[in-house]
């Protein structure tokens, strides 16, 4: 992407806060819109970098100084368009490279993420173009999530909610997944719980939902339940 070519070359670690900014600050009840208005408090962003809020402090000053996000002490931090654009691209890196991890080497969904987290800084531009050529210019990565276009631009999709908002006898499609937990994504993966899936809601209950899965029924609990999220469906036809 020309995009790499205007901007300031950056650090892994300033290339992931960027990202996290994205990830944080986009909004919490759609399935994935990434966008960038909301804004992250760097408590938010100390507990999902693993660092002390003073660190975050001092990345998101020097931040701010190549203009790459909005920063204010006490009323947290905000993506530039510019830093927005930075964000998209090193999100296109990793979820292009799980998409080809998970499509050309074998590898299970729960693995990619880590692995994707290592190689998405080094990976060049002509590699980005080759593996997206390979894949077939992918929308969305194995467990749903959109990847953004060449052109910084996020495709479309379907709109969706989570599972957990749907009332008995409502079914939906799978449209993401929206956890990297590995055993979590172990367990989906054996209720056959991926994007395209047809899933039907039974009962909703204080401890869980009950589903069908084609002629399988099972107990999800609502923590597994609430990272589903679904395009809802019309109501089943009366199989009786």
């Amino acid at each position: 992407m020309n995009s790499s070519l205007s901007r300031p070359v950056l650090s892994e670690a300033q290339e992931d806060y960027l990202k996290q900014i994205l990830l944080l600050g986009s909004a919490p009840e759609g399935s994935s819109p990434l966008e960038r208005t909301n804004s992250v408090s760097t408590q938010e962003l100390a507990e999902r970098m693993e660092v002390k809020p003073a660190s975050v402090t001092g990345m998101l000053k020097k931040l701010a100084e190549l203009a790459l996000v909005e920063y204010e002490a006490y009323k947290g931090v905000r993506l530039t368009e510019a830093g927005y654009k930075v964000a998209l691209e090193v999100l296109r890196h990793h979820r292009l490279l799980e998409t080809y991890l998970h499509q050309a080497l074998g590898y299970g969904w729960e693995e990619v993420h880590a692995e994707a987290e290592r190689l998405e800084h080094h990976i060049s531009e002509d590699f980005e173009a080759r593996i997206a050529e390979w894949l077939g210019h992918p929308s969305h990565d194995p467990h749903g999530d959109p990847i953004p276009t060449a052109h910084l631009e996020l495709p479309d999709s379907q709109p969706s909610r989570r599972l957990t908002a749907l009332g008995s006898g409502e079914w939906g499609m799978v449209t993401r997944v929206a956890t990297q937990d590995q055993d979590s994504l172990n367990l989906f993966a054996h209720l056959h719980l991926r994007p395209g899936a047809r899933v039907e809601v039974l009962e909703r209950l204080e401890q869980g939902v009950r589903i069908q899965i084609g002629k399988e029924r099972f107990l999800l609990p609502i923590s597994l339940a609430q990272a589903l999220w679904v395009a809802e469906g019309e109501q089943p036809a009366d199989s009786s």
